[in-house]
């Protein structure tokens, strides 16, 4: 009877989705999944979640979810690292400044730049009624490359915002005029792994890509990935409505990524698990969709305050917010 209702337990459809926002943890030149231990890393990245962040986080030196011990992330019990590459703008003068991150409508106000973080199984309005299994102690993938020439793949965009509010229509490049109320990257990870390794070689091949454009319901995961995990995105909102009266004479987009693509195509994103014990998967069982997820059903949560508490020490000592001559490390 016993092993009956574990199966029946195992079985169970779930249903929950998570959309919660994560106030900005540190802004500098590290990349541990990508060039572990190097300091200063290629280029500048910004980094939301747990105070754990540093150069290598070698898996062996133990589960995150364990060493970190506070959170920029509206969940408390959420130590994971999410980053992305910075968005700077270039003067007609040759000079670059760094574009501010702004929080999105959604969230609750006050929070300090950051990112909003989703883990869906169906859609960006609805829940699913399907089994997902939370990451493992471990687990970390990327999405995306920065030498990317042309288009990289699906759930990689840009939207140019008329407001905070704007959700389409999504881009697979820079938006091409200035937009009223700033652009916003959007990266969508794979929802399919190969349910034995916590990482590969190219922090990707572990993971299959079933991923359709925007908010949509990945497609079934391959007999080669067959287990389906939370769809992780990250939405990040730039203010570069402060530079739209310098738009260059000539009509050229202004904006780059931190590496120097003014395409777009490069952009990219990082992922490093890090929830405590098991409130990932207790969150996936639960029929909680967004912030009914917090205040303990079933997630613990924190205020503003105490995440824009929560603060990274930089390593890399350089300027990133004056004008600049050139992009950091390049």
């Amino acid at each position: 009877m016993k092993w009956l209702a574990l199966s029946l337990a195992l079985a169970a459809p779930s249903q929950a989705a998570l959309r919660f926002g994560c106030s900005t943890v540190s802004i500098q030149r590290l990349d541990p999944l990508v060039e572990p231990g190097k300091v200063p890393s290629a280029h500048l990245h910004q980094i939301v979640g747990g105070n754990a962040f540093n150069a290598s986080m070698d898996p062996a030196d133990g589960d995150l979810g364990e060493k970190g011990t506070c959170t920029t992330c509206t969940f408390s019990e959420d130590f994971s690292n999410y980053w992305t590459a910075v968005m700077f703008f270039k003067h007609q003068n040759g000079t670059y400044k760094r574009v501010p991150i702004m929080q999105n409508t959604a969230l609750p106000n006050g929070i300090n730049g950051g990112m909003t973080i989703y883990y869906t199984q169906q859609d960006f309005s609805s829940n699913g009624n399907q089994k997902i299994t939370a990451f493992k102690p471990g687990f970390r993938m990327t999405v995306g490359t920065p030498t990317a020439e042309s288009k990289f793949g699906p759930g990689l965009k840009f939207v140019c915002l008329q407001n905070k509010g704007t959700r389409f229509p999504e881009l697979d490049d820079f938006p091409t005029r200035p937009c009223p109320g700033g652009i916003m990257t959007v990266h969508h990870f794979p929802a399919c792994w190969d349910g034995k390794n916590l990482d590969s070689p190219d922090h990707q091949s572990h993971m299959y890509n079933t991923v359709k454009d925007a908010f949509q319901n990945s497609g079934p995961c391959p007999a080669s990935h067959p287990v389906r995990v939370p769809q992780v995105a990250y939405e990040t909102l730039w203010d570069t409505t402060q530079f739209n009266n310098m738009w260059p004479t000539d009509g050229s987009q202004p904006f780059m990524l931190s590496f120097g693509d003014q395409k777009g195509y490069g952009t990219h994103a990082d992922y490093v698990f890090g929830w405590k014990g098991d409130s990932l998967q207790r969150a996936m069982d639960s029929p909680c969709m967004f912030n009914a997820c917090e205040n303990g059903n079933p997630l613990k949560s924190q205020g503003v305050a105490q995440m824009n508490a929560c603060k990274v020490e930089s390593t890399v000592k350089e300027d990133i917010d004056s004008w600049l001559p050139a992009l950091p490390g390049m």
